[in-house]
């Protein structure tokens, strides 16, 4: 009987192939399907409810007139999803994206020395400590970074630094990993990035070497990891890293991470792993002052091999009110153009060189940092704020991004438009008047992550996003609630106790 079926199932697969020929047969059949024949029904099996509903929609005639030739009969056609096809898709899905990433990803030889078991880089990373220009608005930070190089097992508490991007968190993370190696060679240490941890972990499901995986990220005295927020909407790594931060914790080891945002706002955490993240010492880094720009534009000029006068050095630092790359970028802009204009180097020609980027600039924050910060907030990537999506979720974080670029920066409806995915100016115009109405009604809005639906005041929403991108450089606005470094304190003394809070010192208010 039992073979009788199975051979009806294959007529009407055949007579479906040469009724939608060959190509789409491949496309949404061969391997998406399976049909099962019964008493006066046929029942499609498939994968998932995306490719059942586009079969439905699409080829419900087609199915139905090829099981009416095969039975020459009318029978019932129903669909439900199939276990087998779904886990059968569901490893074809992820041997493809492990595969892309194996092409794609550069990674990083490690080796392993026999002497202590210490892992290392086959190269130096990029950023020292030594190179790292202290100012108000990184003291701290630079402090616990030293400290942690100095006396790496004085205490266990995670330390998360977090700030905008370019203002420096890269260089200490790197800067910590160069310093052990050079000090403390018989300390174990990793630094890897959200994105690099979560392409091992992809690539260790694919080959089957979750165990070597693990082994390889929980036998160490110190892990660090930059660009957390990478971990968003990404369920089973996110499982995986608050296993890997459990391991590591509970031998008595340390985790540093590193991030663009604080931790309650990267959104679609699990409330576990946030808590990890905030069970330790949370460290703000702000955006370098005036004698701070200078000093790191003057480290860059001798770097450069260049003496530029300090009436142009204090221009720059004066009109680049920004994060350290964009400061970088400004003088490199000016050091060639001094070279193809064969000019010395004056504060006329500064001007005439940059004059035009600075206009061009505008406001401290930027599109690029807006999007950042909301993406980050609700577990998207500014990729899905370009794109068409208009799901809840992705519509919502997109309103409240346009209308916080309108809002803080001296761009138009089309600049916003343009900066972020080609949008139509009008969109831009619709999803600022959306925001505002809903400011005026004081409305709460909900939208969806992988744990469990979200809601919230939309003015409180908007205050987050603010009080984490319109922070003013440390002492340069006596409004601002800045935060103010008390009387000097020895660097390991700013992280010999768990969080000021808990007794101590208290050398920072830390946001």
């Amino acid at each position: 009987m039992s073979d009788t079926l199975a051979n009806v199932s294959s007529a009407i697969l055949d007579r479906i192939a040469e009724l939608v020929g060959p190509q789409r047969f491949k496309v949404w059949f061969k391997n998406s399907t399976r049909f099962d024949c019964g008493e006066g029904f046929v029942k499609v099996g498939v994968p998932n409810v995306f490719i059942g509903g586009w079969i439905e929609k699409n080829f419900a005639d087609v199915i139905a007139q090829a099981a009416r030739d095969v039975l020459q009969r009318e029978v019932e056609i129903t669909f439900a999803i199939d276990p087998d096809l779904f886990r059968k898709l569901r490893r074809a899905q992820l041997e493809s994206q492990a595969a892309f990433i194996e092409r794609g990803t550069q990674v990083v030889t490690r080796t392993r020395a026999t002497a202590g078991n210490v892992i290392q880089s086959s190269r130096r990373l990029r950023g020292e400590l030594e190179n790292f220009v202290v100012g108000a608005s990184n003291e701290l930070a630079y402090g616990v970074a030293r400290s942690l190089v100095e006396n790496p097992a004085q205490d266990h508490a995670p330390v998360f630094f977090h700030g905008g991007c370019g203002l420096g968190k890269t260089h200490l993370l790197q800067g910590i990993a160069n310093a052990l190696t050079l000090r403390r060679p018989e300390i174990r240490w990793l630094y890897v990035t959200g994105e690099d941890f979560t392409n091992q972990f992809i690539q260790a499901l694919k080959e089957r070497r979750v165990d070597a995986f693990r082994h390889r990220f929980r036998d160490l005295d110190i892990l660090l990891v930059d660009d957390v927020h990478f971990l968003a909407s990404k369920k089973a790594t996110q499982e995986e890293f608050l296993h890997t931060f459990n391991a590591i914790q509970s031998s008595g080891m340390r985790v540093v991470l590193a991030s663009d945002v604080h931790p309650r706002m990267i959104g679609d955490l699990p409330e576990a792993l946030v808590n990890r993240l905030m069970s330790g010492m949370i460290v703000r880094i702000d955006r370098p002052d005036f004698q701070t720009r200078c000093e790191i534009l003057r480290r860059r000029a001798i770097a450069a091999n260049h003496v530029v006068p300090a009436p142009v050095i204090a221009y720059i630092a004066e009109r680049g009110q920004m994060n350290v790359r964009e400061l970088e970028g400004c003088l490199l802009k000016l050091l060639a153009f001094a070279s193809l204009t064969h000019a010395p180097l004056s504060l006329a020609l500064a001007r005439q060189a940059l004059d035009q980027h600075f206009t061009r600039t505008g406001k401290i924050v930027t599109v690029s940092d807006i999007e950042l910060s909301v993406a980050a907030y609700f577990g998207l990537t500014p990729a899905d704020l370009h794109s068409a999506r208009k799901s809840r979720t992705v519509a919502l974080a997109r309103n409240i991004a346009m209308h916080l670029a309108r809002k803080h920066t001296d761009l138009s409806f089309p600049d916003i438009g343009r900066l972020m995915g080609n949008k139509n100016h009008t969109t831009v115009l619709l999803a600022c008047r959306r925001i505002a109405q809903l400011v005026a009604a004081d409305a709460e809005v909900t939208w969806q992550t992988t744990q469990s639906p979200q809601s919230a005041r939309i003015r409180d929403l908007i205050a987050r996003q603010e009080q984490a991108l319109i922070q003013p450089p440390v002492g340069e606005s006596a409004s601002a609630p800045v935060r103010t470094l008390r009387a000097p304190v020895t660097p390991a003394a700013w992280i010999s106790g768990p969080l000021a809070s808990q007794g101590g010192p208290a050398p920072v208010q830390v946001v």
